[in-house]
């Protein structure tokens, strides 16, 4: 069984054909689905498909970096009343954005904070979005780490040593399509940090791997970036499925 720990199926580009999609996923062996919110607007149609695939699909809360804006306390506001009510299995998407937009970094840098504290006081893990931002988002989990955070830097896209140091604060490599690409340095931090540090992601409906680069990407898809995992390490995709499984079910139990 494989474990998609980031995908976006509430996104509606997806919602055309949603249930054949899901289905999809679950016959390629895809079994369980997590799914990061993004702000109060993708609440209820992630609540909606985690409601109607309860053995697959599983929802997670926070606000995205890229979705903080002058209004970020009153979208905290919501997001905390839902933790409070409903059963949710990480904070995430959180953390920081510098590539869109570097006007409300010091609200994403509170955001971040104040969610990460959430996760300690929940006990869940958390799922960071660190888009040209890898660093900050390390030192501010390195300042919150008590021995009790645990997470994972999802669509890791960043160096050896960045790689190193989130491995040394205990968190896990999200890694998704982009491994796939002609040009990736992934395969080499792979190689350096082996697979007992990595969960697979699709990030669907973005970051298609290969064949697929460019289209709608789906969480059917997820063996594609196994199979390329196994070339990089000389391993069956199986074993690939086996260990990443292993790691995805640590990460959400943490």
């Amino acid at each position: 069984m494989y474990i998609d720990t980031h995908t976006h199926l509430y996104e509606e580009q997806l919602n055309a054909d949603e249930t054949d999609m899901i289905q999809r996923a679950i016959d390629a062996g895809v079994g369980k689905m997590y799914m990061p919110n993004c702000d109060s607007s993708t609440i209820a149609a992630m609540m909606r498909i985690a409601a109607a695939w309860p053995a697959n699909c599983y929802p997670m809360m926070g606000l995205h970096p890229c979705y903080v804006k002058d209004n970020y306390k009153d979208e905290l506001a919501i997001a905390e009343a839902w933790l409070a009510k409903e059963k949710f299995y990480a904070l995430g998407e959180i953390g920081l954005d510098y590539y869109w937009d570097k006007t409300h970094v010091a609200q994403q840098k509170q955001a971040f904070a104040t969610q990460i504290d959430w996760a300690l006081q929940h006990k869940l893990p958390i799922v960071i979005h660190s888009r040209e931002s890898t660093q900050d988002c390390i030192d501010i989990v390195r300042g919150k780490q008590n021995g009790q955070l645990c997470g994972v830097f999802h669509c890791f896209s960043g160096t050896i040593d960045e790689a190193k140091q989130i491995i040394d604060l205990g968190f896990y490599l999200g890694i998704g399509g982009v491994v796939t690409f002609k040009k990736s340095t992934l395969p080499d931090i792979i190689k350096e940090t082996g697979l007992q540090h990595i969960v697979l992601e699709t990030d669907a409906p973005y970051l298609a791997p290969m064949p697929y680069r460019g289209k709608r990407n789906e969480s059917a898809y997820l063996p594609l970036i196994a199979e390329k995992i196994g070339d990089v390490m000389q391993m069956s995709r199986e074993e690939v499925a086996r260990i990443t499984t292993a790691n995805a079910e640590k990460l959400f139990g943490c």
